[in-house]
């Protein structure tokens, strides 16, 4: 049976890709977005020249005005939370816009699936940032990256919660909404605290979407800096990958509500964002990439890699595209669409 879906930030690089979709297997979809970022209007536009303007809804609003969003949720089946602000970097300078956006934001979205009367099945897009620094585990130096010692299949969703930065405060506070509007009021909640998500549509920046930036940084010869010694790791997760989770949980619902799972590409899709990206990212250019080099930045985890056994064990869900195919599919996706930069 077809669904009713609310997709706030609909019109970002997750959003639009989930919206694509939805569309594309004849779901209704509307999308809440506040068209604050610079690729939200060529997303739109992307989607109305594929499906046509009447083959969605699109209320631009922002998930911090509480009326509008109460009004948006109405008639909802499945509100998809992608909606806020995105970079820890950012947080810092203005950590009050990032609480809004963030734990505001999210109680807002909340609140409108609450008072709806549907029950509408809520899907939170987390961070593995609630983790923080992680700074009892204890780490390996090698060559190229730096990883676990002992926490061989990753980060577990069992790794104590400690928000660091104003970024992992506003989305820490979300996450545990979310998971908490599950227990008090039997909203059937997910939470997803999801790794580095990339793929097509993402236009990444310096601080946020690393993969997807220094790939269009190079393409389009700017100027890279690497904060830190390029060896930090991150396990890295396709966008398809990611919604095949997202559509698992919605149909798997009575096993996921109220659950809490990592979403990241796991111990086999491990990367140094330097130190080891960088060869690949010359190979696919053909030509040597000189970088700029500066310090840490606040709350960069040296690692992050995310145990995923909780959802492959529970949602039969694992990610699929590994990173040498998914990096390959990013860049000739950039080179195709220079324009768009």
């Amino acid at each position: 049976m077809k669904k009713n879906y609310l997709i706030t930030g609909g019109a970002g690089f997750i959003g639009s890709n989930y919206v694509h979709r939805l569309l594309k297997r004849g779901e209704k979809v509307s999308i809440y977005d506040n068209f604050s970022r610079a690729g939200a209007p060529r997303n739109l536009e992307w989607l109305k020249q594929g499906f046509g303007e009447k083959a969605f809804d699109v209320i631009v609003g922002d998930v911090r005005d509480a009326d509008r969003i109460a009004a948006a949720g109405q008639g909802a089946d499945v509100i998809v939370h992608l909606a806020g602000q995105v970079a820890v970097t950012t947080s810092v300078i203005n950590p009050r816009d990032d609480f809004e956006s963030n734990a505001l934001g999210t109680f807002n979205v909340l609140e409108a699936a609450r008072l709806s009367g549907r029950n509408p099945i809520f899907i939170y897009a987390s961070t593995n940032k609630v983790y923080g620094g992680m700074d009892d585990v204890e780490l390996t130096e090698e060559a190229t990256r730096w990883h676990y010692k002992d926490l061989v299949n990753g980060c577990p969703e069992s790794q104590p919660l400690d928000f660091h930065s104003p970024y992992g405060c506003s989305k820490g506070t979300g996450d545990q909404y979310v998971r908490d509007y599950a227990r008090m009021y039997h909203l059937p909640t997910v939470v997803f605290r999801q790794s580095c998500i990339y793929g097509p549509r993402q236009f990444g920046v310096e601080d946020q979407g690393w993969v997807a930036w220094f790939i269009i940084a190079a393409v389009m010869q700017r100027p890279i800096t690497i904060y830190g010694d390029g060896k930090q790791v991150r396990d890295i997760l396709h966008v398809e990958d990611l919604m095949n989770a997202y559509d698992l949980a919605i149909e798997k619902n009575d096993i996921a509500c109220g659950q809490v799972y990592n979403l990241g590409g796991g111990p086999g899709n491990v990367m140094s964002v330097w130190a080891e990206f960088g060869p690949r990212l010359e190979k696919l250019i053909g030509d040597r990439i000189e970088v700029a080099r500066d310090d840490w930045r606040p709350g960069d985890q040296r690692v992050f890699y995310a145990d995923v056994t909780k959802a492959e064990k529970e949602l039969g869900w694992r990610p699929k595209i590994s990173v040498d195919a998914g990096v390959q599919m990013l860049f000739e996706w950039v080179k195709d669409n220079k324009s768009l930069f």
